[in-house]
């Protein structure tokens, strides 16, 4: 049976908060997702940042067929103690592993890890969907976009965007709010699959992180008030009804296949 990694990017203090809110942590939303294709992997699960026996599973990692490194509430130019942890963490999963798929906040740790650069997004945020996301033609050749529509929208939920890529790396997909929407890229003996949104994540999930973050997100201006989220809200319910489960999770079940 092949075993895959998953790596939890949110502090435990974040992951109690959705306990606390009866919200599934990004961890059991990947776990939920990835059942829906198979139940043919070994998985396990660690956090970098709060773990105990980090060192023990590093010392383990040749084992591994694949690692998955989801998203995270953090922001990697914050570089504390937690983040450093993260970042060593991924240096030894690229020198180790061989296929890597990494959603969002996983995305920007392997970017910067391999010499790319993060930074806070200059056109806003994609506020629990990302619209019009455009594949290009490198990305139409690659097996990440296999079966999937050229011009999509999807789950998304992030403040900060990657603004130099490491290098060798090709771009797959951008929309008008992020440039680097999808790349592909080696590092160390990694082949990296990154993607800046999540296809793991329902949408409705992503409505319930709204309400839960309302406060976050107004005080960070992220919404003017409530009469905007109410709006958000509902544009977001209706892209629900007409979304396609498989459609939306078709990366995620590429990548398992070529990691199988």
């Amino acid at each position: 049976m092949k075993k895959i990694l998953i790596v939890e990017g949110n502090l435990k203090e974040e992951n109690q908060s959705f306990a606390d809110g009866g919200i599934k942590t990004h961890t059991e939303s990947l776990k939920d997702s990835i059942s829906h294709f198979t139940n043919q992997l070994e998985i396990d699960v660690v956090n970098p940042s709060s773990d105990q026996n980090i060192s023990k599973i590093t010392n383990e990692l040749k084992k591994y067929d694949g690692l998955i490194w989801g998203g995270s509430s953090l922001n990697i130019y914050n570089n504390t103690p937690e983040i450093r942890r993260q970042l060593d963490f991924m240096k030894k999963c690229q020198e180790n592993i061989k296929n890597i798929f990494a959603i969002c906040w996983g995305m920007q740790v392997a970017v910067t890890v391999a010499g790319g650069e993060v930074k806070k997004s200059s056109k806003g945020a994609h506020r629990g969907i990302a619209h019009n996301i455009e594949i290009n033609q490198n990305g139409l050749k690659h097996p990440i976009y296999k079966n999937k529509k050229q011009n999509f929208n999807t789950p998304a939920f992030n403040f900060d965007e990657v603004v130099n890529l490491p290098k060798g790396s090709t771009l797959l997909s951008s929309n008008s709010i992020n440039k680097v929407m999808g790349i592909y890229f080696n590092a160390g003996i990694s082949n990296i699959w990154g993607i800046q949104y999540h296809p793991e994540i329902t949408y409705s999930k992503m409505i319930s992180l709204i309400h839960f973050r309302k406060d976050r997100l107004l005080e960070k201006r992220t919404f003017s008030g409530q009469s905007e989220i109410d709006f958000h809200v509902k544009m977001i319910e209706e892209e629900n009804k007409i979304s396609n489960k498989d459609d939306r999770m078709r990366e995620l079940e590429n990548w398992l296949n070529i990691s199988n």
